[in-house]
């Protein structure tokens, strides 16, 4: 069992930092009503929601945290990884910027196969600003 979840928070962390492009944030809007079916579609929610400040290229974080059924969170999400900067607020706005996505996307509207599957499963996604995006 713990082999599946590791495999789920793998795919997920894989399909957040491929999904941190433009094309990528297009495909799903912040909030959006389309129910979320695969971890694709959830990483793509989640990152059309987060806004990294200017400055923040090449910082990155891992966050874990699980969801329920219903997509809404599970306690409280846990840094596990970063590579941050040398400015602190930067580092404090960058995490804010990820902690708000989050906040905007969920909770997540998963279609009943997707909400069993993910329900209480660890997830560990990494959020790399890997360009300016315009504010």
């Amino acid at each position: 069992m713990k082999s599946r979840s590791a495999l789920v928070a793998a795919a997920l962390a894989i399909a957040l930092v491929a999904g941190s492009s433009e094309a990528g944030a297009q495909q799903r809007t912040c909030r959006g009503p389309d129910p979320v079916d695969t971890l694709k579609e959830m990483s793509a929610a989640i990152y059309a929601c987060w806004k990294p400040p200017r400055g923040t290229a090449g910082m990155s974080l891992t966050l874990r945290f699980s969801l329920r059924r219903d997509g809404t969170l599970v306690g409280k999400p846990r840094a596990t990884f970063s590579d941050l900067g040398t400015d602190s607020a930067l580092n404090r706005a960058f995490v804010a910027s990820i902690l708000k996505a989050l906040d905007e996307a969920l909770p997540l509207p998963f279609s009943d196969s997707m909400g069993g599957a993910i329900a209480g499963r660890m997830l560990a996604p990494r959020f790399t600003a890997t360009f300016e995006r315009a504010s």
